[in-house]
């Protein structure tokens, strides 16, 4: 046989014929493999945490004059709750989150330590402490890097901050809020509070958010060859409303403070989408677990400007940077952040996973932000906790729309204020002040007290409630 005749195509032989089987058979033990091992990779975790978005704040919750293309894509391609509920302010929110426990038992009942430094930021707050374990340590446990981009909020003391908890990368602020182009919090004398692990570093004039979501996209191209949890904690819509001039002209027909706040509210939900964006860049997206929640209901603060004429920032007295009375839209609903009606708790939540979890679904039944810790845990097959948790997986509620909550009561607490509900019921207290029993039932619900007319049921959720302050004293130090 000539040379030309064993080299071409069209003049088949035994050894072609094997030698091309055997290649094509060997190019398929390849793509199977790359397929049983991306079936076999863990999934990556991304959780946006944003900062005082209302109740129904968001296009797919009905507020039809906002604009949230980034949020409604995440609920068209993944399952919506209704009945979703963290905390009235910002500190046991991130705690309820990341510790799968209620914030009374690590001691966040009150503001947190705001700043490193001696005299800055309620130096004598408390810290979330170190023997608590949070999702981060969890999931880095389990073999995933993990990175904090944005607001920590549970304490500034040296050894107590993300770097502390769990995170292999933080970059962010410490405290409750910063100015978006100075990065100082503007309370009392102000302080400025940006961090790069555990450096404070200086970017003034640069846009917080954009500068987060640089570093969330890099974070993601970075580590995409390996299972990691990306935390993305918004400062906004949180005062000050410093917007995109692009979304500040889209609301320009919109009254205030709506016109404010809505700016607000799409300048985050764009952010969002930029990091969605790249992880459907990167082929990421099908095995990305992506959670969307809102730490408290919108504010309503107005009072927030500088007095004095030294400020840190630089900003003069006089300067302006509350949240305008409070732009927030609940419904039916009434209350906003800072309170323990629906309007100050019920908030936005949405959690996407392509590769196993059902699109476009809606849930009623009533979640709280705790649940998430064990539901990421078991979608990514790590070891649940030997420390027990107040957070149940809302795997069996996402399977079926019939399932019952995982919970039968549920509690809150802040400072002096109160509230427990036990199905449609609501008692909510604040110190010596007359209780209020409510129905959220009702057509228009938490305006009538129904106290005097079921004053049994009020005092029975009342003792419950006590004895769950029992169950929840806090366990640890946190100083």
């Amino acid at each position: 046989m000539s040379r030309i005749s064993c080299l071409c195509p069209c003049v088949p032989t035994y050894q072609s014929t094997f030698a091309m089987r055997f290649f094509v058979s060997l190019i398929l033990v390849c793509l199977l493999a790359d397929v049983v091992a991306a079936a076999e990779q863990p999934p990556n975790v991304v959780i946006f945490f944003t900062d005082d978005q209302g109740t129904l704040d968001a296009n797919c919750y009905g507020s039809t004059d906002l604009y949230t293309p980034a949020i409604d894509k995440l609920a068209r391609n993944g399952v919506r709750f209704t009945q979703a509920y963290s905390h009235a302010v910002c500190c046991p929110a991130r705690a309820l989150l990341l510790t799968g426990r209620h914030p009374q038992r690590s001691g966040i009942v009150n503001w947190t330590q705001g700043s490193r430094k001696e005299n800055e930021g309620n130096p004598t707050g408390t810290n979330l402490p170190k023997q608590e374990v949070t999702l981060a340590e969890a999931l880095k446990d389990g073999g995933y890097h993990t990175a904090l981009l944005g607001k920590w909020h549970l304490g500034a003391r040296d050894g107590h901050g993300p770097l502390d908890q769990g995170f292999d990368t933080f970059f962010g602020h410490l405290g409750g809020f910063i100015d978006n182009h100075r990065h100082y919090f503007l309370h009392g004398r102000g302080f400025h509070d940006l961090y790069e692990q555990k450096e404070e570093v200086f970017r003034r004039g640069e846009y917080f958010p954009d500068l987060m979501t640089e570093r969330a996209v890099n974070y993601i191209d970075d580590h995409r060859d390996e299972p990691f949890f990306l935390y993305v904690a918004f400062n906004i819509p949180h005062y000050p409303e410093q917007a995109d001039q692009q979304f500040i002209d889209h609301y320009k027909d919109l009254p205030m403070p709506r016109r404010s706040y809505a700016a607000m509210v799409s300048t985050v939900d764009d952010r969002i989408g930029r990091i969605v964006g790249k992880l459907e860049k990167t082929k990421l997206r099908n095995n990305t677990i992506v959670i969307y929640m809102s730490d408290n209901g919108h504010s309503v603060e107005n009072g927030g400007s500088i007095n004095m004429d030294d400020h840190a920032s630089g900003f003069p007295k006089g300067h302006y940077y509350s949240a305008n009375g409070g732009g927030g839209n609940t419904g039916k609903w009434i209350g906003a952040k800072g309170s323990f009606l629906e309007g100050g708790i019920r908030v936005p939540a949405i959690i996407s996973y392509p590769a196993k979890l059902p699109r476009g679904e809606v849930r009623d039944q009533a979640i709280i932000a705790a649940d998430w810790f064990p539901t990421v845990l078991e979608l990514c097959g790590v070891d649940r906790l030997k420390v027990p948790l107040d957070g149940k997986s809302v795997l069996p509620v996402i399977a079926s729309a019939s399932e019952p909550s995982q919970h039968e009561t549920m509690h809150w607490g802040w400072a002096r204020n109160w509230a427990i509900r036990e199905g449609s019921w609501k008692l909510l207290g604040s110190g010596n002040q007359p209780k209020q029993l409510v129905n959220l039932d009702d057509e228009q619900p938490e305006r009538k007290n129904y106290l005097k007319e079921k004053p049994k049921l009020a005092e029975r959720l009342h003792q419950a409630h006590n004895s769950w302050l029992i169950d929840v004293t806090p366990q640890f130090h946190t100083q």
